[in-house]
């Protein structure tokens, strides 16, 4: 079997925090490790010779239905994961430019989805989400 990112090296990741006018943002339950069970940002994995942010971009629209337009840099996130013998590095980017109505177009990987406030969010909670949402609060308003 070929080695595996994450589990036999870190792995690479991309995520995105969507965020509506309203200040919700949106967020899925995962079904698979890493984290299974936990209410997730989009993201995944980053594909060889991809950037993050096409990656971000990508995934965010591969799990929402969602187009996704400009992304800009939000924070850089480092998990290792004990629980399910995991390591990996995610860059985080944001986005208020989207289209579209989300919906689960992959429920093999994720079985909930819903818009929430930063202030009230469903728990349990990945390690990336919550260190998106602390940099989402720290950041500068417009």
């Amino acid at each position: 079997m070929p080695a595996q990112p994450g589990i036999d090296f870190p792995g690479f990741g991309t995520g995105l925090v969507v965020l509506r006018d309203d200040g919700r943002i949106l967020l899925y339950r995962r079904v698979k490790a890493p984290e299974a069970g936990h209410w997730n940002i989009p993201g995944g994995k980053v594909d060889h010779m991809e950037r993050s942010a096409d990656a971000a971009r990508r995934e965010a629209e591969e799990e929402s239905g969602l187009t996704i337009g400009a992304v800009s840099l939000l924070c850089v996130s480092e998990q290792v994961i004990e629980s399910d013998r995991q390591h990996w590095i995610s860059v985080i980017y944001l986005t208020q430019d989207f289209s579209g109505e989300a919906t689960i177009t992959e429920p093999d990987k994720l079985s909930d989805m819903g818009w929430f406030l930063p202030t009230e969010l469903p728990e349990p909670l990945s390690a990336f989400t919550r260190d998106a949402v602390q940099k989402l609060a720290l950041r500068p308003r417009a």
